[in-house]
């Protein structure tokens, strides 16, 4: 089996991830990694709204696995956007990583003990808004590049803090680094964030069958959730919003915003239901945000990145 992913650590880390839960599975099966760059790879010093946003870390993934020089594609769920191209699917969800994120701080300090002006850095409008939106007098500074760029930019750039997700630290065993997990009823977390995705070709029977001990049903019906709120707004990985599912036994509940970019207006709701409706929850959710003024938001949003 070949297995296609980016070439960061993280990227690499996740997909031997995947082969060992396969080969644990399957101890016979002969699997090889193939690093696709993508052009978010290669495009580091611009904002990702700025370079399309959508799929900017999948999109020669996936081209290579329509050609049928790679199975699977191994990706961050919160990389891929609502639609993915046609002959593709999302074949296996496994269980999920912390979704949080967290605050890396250079001296210590938890957010709301950061001094008046300080200066947090992250490349994600969804952090950014809801960090101005609790801490107003914090400046944000857009910051890009792998998880370990961005923790040396913590003292290149002069910033006082970084915000990035919990999991990409725990799976490279930097949670160590952790000043501050920020809970996702303060911070809501990007969709998928936490989770992993392997992608394959529909009809690819072979590969299903292979694949299937991956997948964690709780996780992928918290992710169908996430991303059918995700598809209301056009399917954008890069725009303001943020959404998170939970399951407990049968139960799914989930938050979900939209914000400005000076995080001075935010509309947020909640949802819960049964989690097989998990798809018609998050979509339900995301147009009773946008009827509460959240298409008006998304609108100015459209016209500013």
């Amino acid at each position: 089996m070949r297995i296609g992913t980016r070439g960061s650590a993280l990227a690499l880390r996740q997909a031997v991830i995947v082969a060992e839960n396969l080969k644990g599975n399957r101890p016979d099966l002969e699997i090889e990694t193939i690093v696709i760059k993508t052009t978010g790879d290669r495009m580091q010093d611009i904002a990702l709204s700025r370079i399309g946003g959508k799929g900017v870390f999948v999109k020669e993934i996936e081209e290579a696995l329509l050609r049928g020089e790679i199975d699977v594609a191994v990706h961050s769920l919160k990389d891929v956007p609502s639609e993915i191209p046609g002959g593709l699917e999302i074949g296996a969800v496994p269980l999920r990583e912390d979704p949080r994120d967290v605050l890396i701080s250079r001296n210590g300090e938890k957010i709301s003990e950061l001094r008046r002006g300080a200066r947090i850095g992250t490349g994600s409008l969804r952090r950014g808004i809801q960090i101005r939106h609790w801490f107003p007098h914090i400046e944000i500074v857009p910051i890009r590049g792998n998880l370990d760029t961005r923790i040396r930019k913590l003292r290149t750039e002069n910033l006082d803090a970084i915000v990035v997700a919990a999991a990409g630290l725990s799976r490279l065993g930097l949670a160590g680094s952790v000043t501050q997990y920020l809970p996702v009823e303060s911070v809501v977390p990007a969709i998928g964030q936490g989770a992993l995705a392997v992608e394959m070709r529909s009809g690819d029977g072979r590969t299903r069958e292979l694949t299937a001990c991956l997948n964690h049903p709780p996780s992928f019906a918290a992710a169908e959730a996430e991303r059918a709120f995700l598809k209301v707004f056009g399917g954008g990985c890069q725009l303001p919003i943020a959404a998170h599912a939970e399951i407990t036994g049968d139960m799914l509940e989930m938050g979900g915003l939209i914000g400005n970019l000076d995080g001075t207006r935010i509309i947020r709701d909640s949802s819960a239901g049964h989690a097989v409706d998990a798809g018609k929850i998050g979509k339900e959710l995301a147009v009773r945000i946008l009827k509460s003024g959240g298409d008006i938001i998304l609108a100015e949003v459209k016209t500013e990145i």
